[in-house]
């Protein structure tokens, strides 16, 4: 076994700091545009936090598992992540009236960040 669960877990929470950093950023630019704006791309953000929180502690978690439970518990874990994620975009559009634009590219860059994470320890 080439990587274990303790790094993964580092790696993880690595991303999760790269993703906050760049949703702060994100919101910080959208400021420009106003109040709503940057309270939007920071929702964006922590959506893909929050997401990626989730995946991690269902995935990883559990300690010393067979093969076929590991991949049917990283299975799980994606799909709870993006009904998080998206749960989190539908109360910010829905019920806080939040412009769409901004909470959109929150969550794209908190995406790009979790994914040149990824890549970059890969």
């Amino acid at each position: 076994m080439l990587n274990s669960v303790a790094t993964a877990q580092r790696n993880a929470l690595r991303a999760a700091a790269w993703q906050r950093l760049v949703g702060v950023l994100v919101a910080g630019l959208f400021l420009l545009w106003g109040v709503p704006h940057a309270l939007a791309a920071a929702l964006g953000g922590t959506a893909m936090v929050l997401g990626g929180v989730v995946v991690a502690r269902i995935a990883l978690g559990g300690g010393v598992i067979g093969a076929g439970t590991a991949m049917m518990r990283l299975l799980a874990g994606m799909v709870l992540k993006w009904a998080v994620v998206f749960g989190v975009l539908l109360v910010g559009l829905g019920a806080w009236k939040l412009p769409p634009l901004p909470l959109v590219a929150g969550l794209l860059t908190g995406l790009v960040a979790q994914a040149l994470t990824v890549i970059r320890r890969a």
